[in-house]
């Protein structure tokens, strides 16, 4: 299987702390982000992976993820073309057809990828997505029928699941994706009426790098965990 990896974010909410670089790139633990996903599509078996990034960072993603065993090719869009979009016109440059892995490149997630492939293959969809606890960001207080308060819980789980941004896409699928926008509005409810999606479960680590805070946990996380993904 070959693999996309949506790189096409700009940064902007790291301000300073990306260091220049796209959110892709800011460095986790040392190393590049989107370098802890190619690994791990490594160990998956994939042998090719096409970066979906902004015109004229090409270059910067071929280098900077080079050597980590899959062969990088960068595509650069000629204009924003959104998440679906940027799916749709990176998969061009797929050298092989079947299902694909596609993963966002500004996250860090220790899905078992593999066990994903086979899962998606036993459902028979058209593409099947990872889903993982919604993440809460509060405590809840815990009251009864006349407002007393019986405790409180720091880590609640709800009873939904986000979607987690890694997917196993058909060709069905793929060619149903936007030529531009989003296909989480588009593409995916289309397939889910008609009972060709499907959800892999996930309650490991899912790291969203968006802000200051974000990339410190992420980096606080990889440091305390040095073979994490490995």
């Amino acid at each position: 299987m070959e693999a996309i990896l949506l790189a096409g974010g700009k940064a902007e909410r790291l301000g300073d702390a990306a260091g220049g670089r796209p959110k892709a790139l800011v460095q986790i633990g040392g190393r590049p982000l989107a370098a802890y996903q190619v690994e791990q599509l490594a160990a998956a078996g994939v042998t090719r992976v096409i970066v979906s990034c902004a015109a004229g960072q090409e270059e910067v993603f071929e280098r900077e993820l080079c050597g980590l065993g899959p062969e990088v090719v960068a595509v650069g869009e000629p204009e924003p073309l959104g998440r679906g979009g940027g799916v749709r016109f990176a998969a061009q440059a797929r050298k092989e057809a079947g299902a694909v892995y596609v993963l966002n490149g500004d996250e860090l997630i220790d899905v078992a990828l593999v066990a994903l492939a086979d899962a998606h293959r036993g459902h028979g969809g058209a593409a099947t997505i990872v889903v993982a606890p919604l993440p809460v960001g509060f405590g809840v207080v815990e009251l009864d029928g006349n407002d007393r308060v019986h405790g409180f819980d720091e880590t609640p789980e709800l009873p939904y699941w986000a979607n987690a941004g890694v997917y196993v896409l058909e060709e069905e699928a793929l060619e149903r994706f936007p030529e531009k926008g989003d296909h989480e509005r588009t593409t995916f409810p289309e397939l889910a009426a008609e009972g060709r999606l499907f959800a892999y479960r996930h309650e490991g680590v899912w790291l969203t790098v968006n802000t200051p805070k974000d990339l410190r946990v992420a980096d606080d996380h990889v440091r305390a965990n040095p073979d994490w993904l490995r």
